[in-house]
């Protein structure tokens, strides 16, 4: 690494604007920020960009169900988006929307030079269509049994269960999660990408700017073809529209990592550069991505196919992580390690997150473990326990006994240099991000420091007459000791680092200010710069989410029904034609089990006769589900579909009784036959 200054363009993968972050998400946002923190520590200009994915079907439905439009509720997110990641120290130096003016010229300019390239491709495909909603469907929107092992209530993509992967026209007794509607099948003309034309420049961009890792991946989609990809979607969408084709939009994902362009201009109108210096061919400006290696097919052929194809530059570097788990396994709503950002900053500094997240950091993809109890321990034993412990065993005797001034040499100038020359191997970590080389051997320098603190013994020296001088003289060793790691961990840990700067009375932590100590220097009085973390800390985040989760789920949960003791209304009469539209039907309950989360359903596959349907009843508290299959019951038929927090329901189960155990579901005789009507 060169001591010219760089001019570094560094972007984040853009979180979606329709929830919360959470701590699986700030792996990625604190991985980035420590990076750019690094390079600007070091002199560089280095420029961090981001913005709100705001497009795509799911905000627009849920927007819809939320009687809000679209923009209100990107707006809503973006708002609190920010708030989180403010809160966790991520220095944005620009924070955006795709929704924008910027992000729409650059999506149409790209999308034209394509076209105009002839690398676009029109294709007439049939797809799943909700009738009543009258919208093509995505294929996480259509959902039904598995067609290779049966599973209900399964997205049109994949099998949760057996990890088959298959089209939405193969699901059996599909429906969609909109409406609850059985699907049709529709013709439509989209726009497709022509991603084989690059493939050439694409095996070799990717040998030189891909992690080793992610290279053996992309190397099978190679070998397989790559595929022409579908870049529009039809009316009803939340997007931009394609410019030659009314009625028909960019899918989300197209527009997406231009993102990372229209954020980056619109700082640059705010601040008078030039966007060009930066994303011209003949740039020579760095540009890298941060991103989660589940989108690496995006940004890693895609991405720089479309940058190719419209003649703008690459990136030096596509850097991806692996996923987040908590205490060895996926993050868990019911064991309540499904943490949210704003529910950790309710208890916890976002240092402590910060540093573990670095300590178990490297370069590669490999996923990362936050193990709860070993977070706690690690943040008190490094942070806390070697330190601050360096400043907060020195600080007071410079203070009472020299009046803040530091002696005017080092009594041990090897051990100062010897932490000072460490510096450019800790760069050289963080630059490669390998950050949790860079914390163990920055902890190596901490371990040293108080070594020497206990060999001197400051605290014996003043209690004996005529040791003022080696006072002096060992606690200025370690405040040089502890200026050297604070500088070091600035990256990390950046309101620590500026307490301490304030504790130092110094302009800055430079990387490279270490290299002249301290010396006849007045410091200021010191403050507790960090505590322990307690575990009444951590349980109380596990609990809050947890508690969070409940609420989330009783609010979602449908109203009970008036206990036989209330009063309440009878309802307004109907004729008798209304009532004989009840399709009234004998069903065999083939299959019963619990639902996961709801305290007072069973999930209950019944057969008509042939067909199945998904039904959630009301019942739990009155039946097992083992006692339950195999018998005959009665259903309502005709009923239609309904929405739920945990699937679709088809029907309904009739039932009587007071409520509680005293619930009997209606039994028909046993010569009664599956898919019989009742009249």
């Amino acid at each position: 690494m060169t001591d010219s200054t760089r001019k570094i363009l560094v972007t984040s993968a853009l979180p979606y604007a329709n929830g919360p972050i959470h701590l699986g998400h700030l792996v990625e946002y604190i991985q980035t920020d420590i990076w750019v923190r690094f390079q600007k520590q070091r002199g560089h200009q280095c420029t961090y960009v981001c913005a709100d994915d705001a497009h795509g079907t799911p905000i627009m439905l849920k927007a819809d169900q939320m009687g809000i439009s679209p923009q209100e509720l990107i707006d809503k997110v973006s708002q609190e988006h920010q708030r989180d990641f403010s809160g966790f120290m991520v220095g944005f130096d620009n924070y955006y929307s795709t929704h924008s003016e910027e992000n729409q010229h650059f999506a149409s300019l790209i999308y034209t030079a394509l076209r105009d390239g002839g690398h676009i491709a029109k294709k007439t495909i049939t797809q799943a269509y909700d009738p009543e909603k009258e919208m093509f469907l995505p294929d996480r929107f259509v959902k039904g049994e598995c067609p290779k092992c049966g599973e209900p209530d399964q997205y049109g993509d994949s099998c949760e269960k057996c990890g088959a992967t298959y089209s939405p026209v193969e699901l059996k007794n599909a429906y969609s999660a909109v409406s609850g509607a059985k699907p049709i099948e529709k013709e439509s003309e989209h726009y497709f990408f022509k991603l084989g034309d690059f493939e050439g420049f694409l095996r070799n961009w990717v040998d030189n700017h891909v992690q080793e890792q992610m290279i053996h991946k992309l190397n099978e989609w190679f070998e397989a073809g790559l595929q022409n990809w579908d870049i529009s979607r039809d009316a009803p969408y939340w997007g931009f529209e394609i410019p030659d084709a009314p009625g028909k939009y960019f899918y989300v994902w197209l527009d997406a990592p231009i993102g990372y362009m229209a954020s980056f201009k619109n700082w640059c109108d705010k601040n008078g550069a030039n966007f060009d210096e930066y994303w011209s061919e003949s740039s020579n400006a760095e540009l890298y991505h941060f991103i989660g290696k589940d989108i690496a097919y995006f940004h890693t052929l895609f991405w720089p196919a479309m940058l190719e194809g419209a003649g703008f530059r690459k990136p030096n570097g596509v850097f991806c992580h692996g996923f987040l788990t908590v205490d060895g396994q996926k993050m868990s709503k019911s064991r309540g390690t499904f943490i949210m950002a704003e529910t950790y900053l309710n208890h916890l500094r976002p240092e402590y997150l910060r540093y573990y997240f670095a300590a178990k950091l490297s370069s590669g993809i490999d996923d990362i473990d936050l193990n709860l109890e070993d977070f706690r321990m690690r943040v008190n034993a490094d942070l806390v326990n070697k330190v601050i412990n360096i400043a907060s065993r020195c600080a007071g005797f410079i203070k009472k006994k020299f009046d803040g001034e530091l002696a005017s040499q080092l009594v041990e100038p090897e051990l100062y240099t010897e932490a000072v020359a460490a510096g450019e191997s800790i760069a050289s970590a963080y630059e490669n991000r390998e950050y949790g080389k860079a914390m163990r051997e920055i902890m190596a320098i901490a371990d040293k420091a108080n070594q020497y603190i206990d060999a001197a013994e400051p605290w014996v020296l003043a209690k004996q007459e005529g040791k003022e001088q080696e006072v002096q003289d060992c606690c200025t060793m370690g405040i040089n000791l502890f200026r050297v790691i604070l500088t070091y961990l600035a990256p990390v840990l950046p309101k620590v680092a500026e307490d301490a700067q304030a504790f130092l009375a110094v302009d800055d932590l430079a990387w490279n200010s270490i290299q002249q100590p301290l010396l006849s220097h007045k410091i200021n009085k010191f403050k507790p710069l960090m505590q322990r973390v307690e575990e009444d800390k951590i349980n109380a985040i596990i609990e809050e989410t947890k508690e969070a989760l409940a609420a989330a789920a009783a609010a979602a949960a449908p109203s009970p029904a008036p206990g036989p003791l209330q009063d309440e209304p009878v309802a307004e009469t109907i004729e008798f034609p209304d009532f004989a539209k009840v399709d009234l039907r004998v069903a065999l309950i083939a299959k019963a089990e619990h639902v996961k989360g709801a305290d007072k359903l069973l999930q209950l596959t019944l057969d008509l006769g042939g067909e199945t349907r998904n039904v959630f009843a009301g019942i739990k508290s009155a039946y097992n589900p083992e006692d339950l299959e195999g018998k005959l019951t009665v259903m309502v038929a005709n009923l239609a579909p309904r929405k739920m927090k945990f699937g679709v329901s088809e029907g309904m189960v009739l039932a009587a009784g007071p409520g509680g155990k005293d619930l009997w579901i209606l039994n028909p005789d046993e010569g009664a036959q599956p898919g019989m009507r009742i009249k």
